[in-house]
This record gives C-alpha cells, sequence and structure tokens, in this order.
C-alpha cells in the first residue's frame, strides 16, 4: 500500500503549502517537553526514545507491508539513525540535564548546522541572508529563554550539540539521496530502524523499562503516533518538496510552541524583553523562508499600495 502526501506538480502556491506540511511536524514536537514533563517517568531518555519510535514504526509497517531492499537498506539505517536514533535519545537527555533555555539555544542552532552540511555535502552555497537570519534565530531565542545565571552540563551540552547536529544532518542527506517509496513507508522504516536500534542500548543504560501507568501510556502514545509517525510523515513528505535549507530553520518553531503551551499549562511568563525575543525568532522562521529579491518585492508592493 502506498499512502503519500506529494504531487506531480510544483508551483509557488505548492511550495507555500508544502512549507505548513513540514512545519506542522516541528510544532507537534513542541509539544514534547509539557507531555515529558507533566505525564512521563523522569530518568529515561533512551526507554522513552525507543517507546516513542517503535510503536508508531511497527503500526506503520503493519499498514503499509514493505521492507527496504538492496541498498536502501543502508540508506535507510543511516537515515535512522541521524533523523531519530541520535536525536531521540540526546534530546531527551539535554532535556533532563540542562535547564530548559540552554537547550532551546542549542537547538535552534540547527539552521547553522543545515547551512554548513548543505554547503559541503551539495555544494548549496550558503547566504548572508540565510545565515544573518540562523544567527538572528539563536539570538532570539535566547533572548526567550535564557535565565540569568543558568548552570551548565558539559554533558547535556554535548548530547544538544550532537543531537542537534544530527538532525540537520538527517535533513541534507535525505535531500541529497531522496528516498525510493512513499513518505509514510519511509517514515516507517526510519521508526522502526532507530526503536529496534536503541532497544540494547535502553537495556544497558537504563535497565529494564518504566512500569507504565495510565498517564505514562497517554504521554507515550501521543509522541509514538502524533509526534511520531504521523509528524514525521508529514515531515519527510515536506522534505521531497521545500529545500534543506529552509526545512532547517521549521524546527525554531518546536521552542515556541512549547513556550506558548508553558504560558497556557504551566502558568508560566514571559517579560517584554522575552516577547520581543518571540517575535524575532518569529521573523527568522518567516523571512527565512524567502529569497531577498521576494522580500525586496514585497517591500516595493506595499509602497506602491499604500
Amino acid at each position: 500500500m502506498r499512502l503519500d502526501m506529494t504531487s506531480t506538480q510544483f508551483t509557488s502556491r505548492d511550495n507555500f503549502l508544502w512549507t505548513l506540511v513540514t512545519a506542522s511536524a516541528p510544532i507537534v514536537w513542541g509539544t514534547t517537553y509539557v507531555v515529558t514533563s507533566q505525564l512521563l517517568p523522569a530518568g529515561f531518555p533512551f526507554w522513552s526514545s525507543v517507546l516513542r519510535a517503535l510503536p508508531g514504526g511497527i503500526l506503520g509497517l503493519l499498514i503499509c507491508r514493505s521492507l527496504p531492499k538492496g541498498v536502501w537498506i543502508i540508506r535507510s539505517a543511516i537515515l535512522s539513525v541521524l533523523n531519530i536514533g541520535i536525536w531521540f535519545p540526546l534530546l531527551f537527555l539535554a532535556a533532563y540535564r540542562l535547564p530548559g533555555g540552554i537547550a532551546s539555544v542549542l537547538a535552534a542552532c540547527q539552521p547553522l548546522f543545515v547551512i554548513t552540511f548543505a554547503w559541503l555535502l551539495t555544494a548549496q552555497s550558503p547566504t548572508f541572508w540565510r545565515i544573518g537570519w540562523a544567527v538572528c534565530g539563536v539570538f532570539g531565542i535566547a533572548i526567550m529563554v535564557l535565565a540569568p545565571g543558568a548552570s551548565l552540563d558539559w554533558v547535556g551540552i554535548a548530547a544538544g550539540i550532537v543531537g542537534t547536529a544530527s538532525m540537520a544532518l538527517g535533513i541534507v542527506l535525505t535531500k541529497r539521496w531522496g528516498r525510493p517509496t512513499d513518505a509514510f513507508t519511509w517514515t516507517s522504516w526510519l521508526l522502526s530502524w532507530s526503536g529496534l536500534m536503541l532497544i540494547p542500548i535502553a537495556f544497558l543504560l537504563e535497565g529494564n523499562p518504566p512500569a507504565l501507568t495510565s498517564t505514562s501510556l497517554m504521554g507515550y502514545l501521543w509522541l509514538s503516533l502524533v509526534g511520531g509517525l504521523l509528524t514525521y510523515w508529514a515531515w519527510f513528505s515536506g522534505l521531497a518538496k521545500v529545500s534543506a535549507v529552509s526545512a532547517g530553520f521549521l524546527p525554531l518553531l518546536s521552542p515556541l510552541v512549547a513556550t506558548l503551551l508553558g504560558l497556557v499549562i504551566l502558568g508560566e511568563s514571559l517579560s517584554t524583553v522575552q516577547w520581543l525575543g518571540f517575535l524575532l525568532c518569529l521573523c527568522t522562521i518567516l523571512l527565512s523562508q524567502l529569497q531577498p529579491s521576494q522580500f525586496l518585492s514585497f517591500l516595493k508592493f506595499k509602497d506602491s499600495s499604500s
């Protein structure tokens, strides 16, 4: 069975729509912090990663009934490790060991990693426009979430940097290699690969899996089915249509969503300066999707209509 969200025709309107589809993934990923802190047992980053990846992957395989063949056995395994297998546990590890602000700033460096890897692996020359907005994104997140005197844990920092770089490399290699099948099947392969590879590591480092409660079961179901299978289906569908660098800016939506959920659910608050950082990060995401010529055309249109 082939389940795909792709089209043979591609216009500027399609580009906008596919950007929205791709952006839906990091928007949902932004719920991870609230779900993890409120519903999941603490101290199990690897088991949390297994339970986030494997159930959705197996369900997807039962639906699509297809397995990788030939060179795609190795390629799907590599991309699974980069996009999910490294990213998931190191994301949880960084969240456990670092204040949320520092973890968010490290994750905000992803556009810079994507720009670098795209230049090294695909000869896509970096532009001052994109580099500038990438720096603005890091600055905006830093203003929004960094607290004075935040403690540094170097294991957590290393986990955040390696995890962010891993997903960035996964984005670029996914664009370079493409995929041999539809996005749903591809997502099922990668989630299953990563879940299976993480099981022995989880047993080695954390022992037996945590006991499931009704609360944690709800959290794992959300992260696995919605935050895993459905959102990665949307993510990989979109990656086939938008550029790697454009997609690399979209994960900045995750800390913005996490911040909004903190305001609504956890009763947190933002200062005026933090709201400015929030707006700067939002502008970074929007304007990084444009070329300078498109931005100038928009400004000229505004001038002529006023």
